[in-house]
């Protein structure tokens, strides 16, 4: 474990992606406290993925001062807003490109 400068302040590092044990090293190295309230037994956990965290990356917090990190999606998160939704009802209309623009020299129909 490396030692951060005494400084007042220090910045919060990025720990969303990062397991359970890589957030507890990278926040004891920026000289930050975790806590999680949605795992009672953080201290043990290991695979876990941080999914949120509190304050932001890079905000700059009293030393010592607590980051809550969560590791499990709260009520409306991630409910699927994006991703592949495959396949379409009605289905797109055959043709590609040639359907939007005409070869040259064809005339439209």
């Amino acid at each position: 474990m490396t030692n951060t400068p005494s400084t007042a302040e220090v910045r919060v590092p990025r720990l969303v992606g990062l397991m359970a044990v890589d957030a507890r090293e990278s926040a004891a190295r920026h000289g930050v406290l975790l806590v999680a309230p949605d795992l009672p037994d953080f201290r043990l956990a290991v695979t876990d993925y941080v999914v949120r965290q509190y304050p932001p990356p890079g905000t700059w917090i009293p030393r010592d001062a607590v980051v809550t990190v969560w590791f499990e999606l709260g009520p409306g998160e991630g409910d699927g807003g994006a991703g592949v939704r495959e396949p379409r009802r009605p289905a797109p209309p055959d043709g590609g490109l040639l359907r939007e623009l005409d070869e040259p020299g064809r005339v439209s129909r």
